[in-house]
């Protein structure tokens, strides 16, 4: 297995963490009669040598050594290697995949030429090396007729669910490889849908066909999948799957501990939700009969579908998430926790749960806070969900945990989402709560700013002793003390014309330091004077200032009076940074009312980052009927089904929903008044 390991130069060689001189030893740990060694070893496999999914020279170099240890016999946990194996030639299974003689392009060559063995693996005696096989197949071995044949002849022979759930997915697989073979995969996967299959498999082969040949889907799909999602949970066994090393605690372990108590299950329905796309109302229906199965499983897995669905699509959503609320009385921890989890990032489309979420907060007072071995304690997920949701009831219970003797530092993140009116009774308590901070104090900036976000939503005036305190006390040593300083400046430009007296002297001395640009902005909120702070503004376009941004939001609101500006601002615009082009265009244009200049480059930042939406649509806001040239941008946004952050390549952040959701209503509101 090792012949020839020794006369690699594995030091010259490079992984996720350096020099890949330790290579032979996981390469040989893999083989060890140890389990746990066995585990640690592929974990360091996947840890360093295809280091979050990368592949390296030295990679590429364990690929024969892998190819060696699936097929000895002798060598047990062959299914991890092989999956590794699929894994490391899965981006790079031809050479369209990748850039020629690059080590991800070389890789899944390599794997190519010895596939062979994964023909015999298809047919071995451990079901779990069976059941990594068939995608191996599907992808490295070049000769779609054979490979069809051999998928027809497992499938014809197999007893173990598992080994055939992953047949289908491999069918299904080869369907989307090799289109020009699909006909008799589509026949195989087609009978796999009829009874008296087991209803796992029915539903497998369900959703391979939704992704490659909807065509072939029965009419009452969801009456279907339903149905067999349903006697399948009565069927499932509860004996383990598997057994766990003793004592190990490597990655791969603690992921398999992570994963759904019932990951078949879940992955059998994630895969018709993919298939179904944009076909809301099927995958709506779908929803309602797994939320309301009277399995507690199924309709975990159910509620984590749901998110991924909300997060992706716009809709009415308000029945699966009144189901969702329903799961928050379950005896059931994990469901619960999971229903909580989801509504938290909903905001305001949690509404239809937001009785359930007062029962439980009301009913568990003990959930209220979050606390943690290690760190502060934040909210408790239902009174934050609560919370976001514009819910006045929370407001009880915020005021009881903001009288107790510790206070979550992100707590006065959650306030703004109550609105003014149902928050106001928090603000006798929040000043309080400010007056306890000392400036020159360790943990300021955690407990300052969350506090100061809830008083300027709040639009409290009474503050403005407490936030001039906080400013006056600040050290310069402070960890992060801007965002604290441009926090307490946010307050002020809030409500600071309440007590202009106070607030114009402090706002003043801070022209001159290094936060001019957003003392600027909020001196001309509170004062209205152009010729105070136009100067400072001016100054601060020049190249390498820190502030360009904030000063150029805050000309741009000054309007006509910032025309002196103009000259900056338009050298701005033409500038490589992203976001400085779209604030300098934005100011552009409402300070010189002509869009010659700024609209192409806004519409070109609206389909390249759609991150940038919010803000254009803000400045279209403020431009009024001039805004006109870009108002067909907003009604193609208005029109589109899919959240314009949804992107599997970015990841998700946990207000996307809430950001889309203001978009859309701005847009709506945009268009109104125009």
């Amino acid at each position: 297995m090792f012949t020839g390991i020794d006369e690699v130069d594995w030091a010259s060689l490079r992984h996720g963490y350096g020099s890949a001189e330790d290579v032979p030893g996981l390469l040989r740990g893999l083989a060890s009669a140890d389990p746990v060694e066995r585990e640690t070893a592929l974990d360091g496999m996947y840890g360093a040598v295809h280091h979050q999914g990368d592949v390296y020279d030295s990679t590429l170099a364990c690929v024969p050594f892998l190819l060696a240890l699936v097929a000895s016999g002798e060598v047990a946990d062959r299914a991890g290697i092989v999956e590794l194996l699929v894994s490391i030639g899965a981006k790079s299974a031809s050479p369209e995949d990748g850039v020629e003689g690059e080590p991800r392009t070389l890789a899944g060559g390599e794997i190519r030429v010895g596939a062979e063995v994964f023909v015999r693996l298809a047919g071995d005696a451990d079901p779990s090396v069976r059941r990594a096989a068939p995608e191996a197949l599907v992808r490295f071995l070049d000769e779609p007729v054979r490979v069809l044949g051999l998928l027809r002849e497992r499938c014809a022979l197999e007893r173990d669910d598992r080994v055939l759930h992953a047949l289908t997915e491999s069918l299904g697989l080869f369907v989307r490889r090799h289109p020009g073979h699909a006909a008799g995969a589509l026949e195989l996967l087609t009978a796999q849908c009829t009874a008296p299959r087991d209803p796992g498999l029915r539903l497998a082969a369900l959703g391979q066909l939704a992704d490659c040949a909807p065509d072939r889907l029965p009419p009452d799909l969801v009456r279907v999948a339903v149905g067999l999602l349903r006697e399948r949970s009565a069927r499932r066994s509860t004996r383990r799957r598997g057994v766990d090393c003793p004592h190990s605690d490597t990655l791969a372990s603690r992921i398999r501990r992570l994963r759904p108590s019932d990951e078949e299950g879940s992955q059998l329905l994630r895969t018709l939700h993919r298939g179904l796309g944009d076909r809301l109302d099927e995958r709506t229906a779908l929803l309602h009969g797994q939320l309301t199965s009277p399995d507690a499983v199924d309709r975990c897995n159910a509620v984590w579908m749901a998110a991924a669905l909300f997060r992706e699509w716009r809709a009415d959503w308000a029945e699966p998430v009144a189901l969702i609320g329903a799961q928050l009385a379950s005896e059931e921890g994990r469901l619960r926790d999971a229903a909580v989890s989801v509504l938290e990032d909903l905001f305001g489309l949690a509404a239809p749960a937001a009785d359930a979420l007062a029962a439980l907060v009301t009913s568990r007072p003990d959930l209220w806070v979050r606390r943690r071995e290690r760190g502060a304690p934040t909210l408790g997920g239902p009174l934050k969900a609560l919370a976001r949701s514009g819910d006045s009831r929370a407001t009880p219970a915020l005021a009881e945990v903001l009288a107790g003797p510790v206070v979550p530092d992100d707590l006065g993140h959650v306030i703004g989402h109550l609105g003014p009116e149902a928050a106001a009774p928090l603000a006798p308590a929040l000043r309080r709560r400010l007056s306890e901070v000392s400036p020159d104090s360790a943990g300021s900036f955690e407990r300052a700013v969350p506090l100061l976000s809830a008083l300027t939503a709040l639009g409290d005036a009474e503050a403005v002793p407490e936030v001039l305190r906080l400013l006056r006390g600040l050290p310069v040593r402070l960890r992060l003390p801007d965002a604290v300083v441009e926090a307490a400046v946010r307050a002020l430009e809030a409500f600071g014309n309440a007590a202009p007296s106070l607030v114009v002297p402090v706002l003043r001395e801070l022209l001159e330091t290094e936060y001019a640009a957003v003392a600027a902005g909020a001196l001309w909120s509170v004062e209205g004077d152009a010729s105070a702070v136009l100067p400072v503004l001016t100054g601060e376009l020049a190249d390498g200032r820190p502030r360009r941004r904030a000063a150029t939001e805050a000309l741009a609101r000054l309007g006509p009076k910032a025309g002196a500006a103009l000259p900056g601002l338009r050298r701005m615009v033409l500038t490589e940074d992203l976001w400085q082009r779209v604030t300098a265009a934005c100011a552009v244009w409402r300070i010189s009312g002509d869009g010659e200049l700024a609209a192409p480059v806004l519409r070109a930042a609206w389909a390249d980052n759609p991150h940038t939406r919010r803000t254009i649509t803000a400045c279209l806001a403020a431009l009024g009927h001039a805004g006109e040239p870009l108002h067909d941008l907003l009604r193609a946004e208005l029109t589109a089904r899919r959240r314009h952050l949804a992107s599997p390549s970015t990841g998700y952040d946990s207000h996307d929903v809430l950001d889309d959701e203001r978009l859309v209503r701005a847009c709506a509101e945009v268009l109104a008044a125009g």
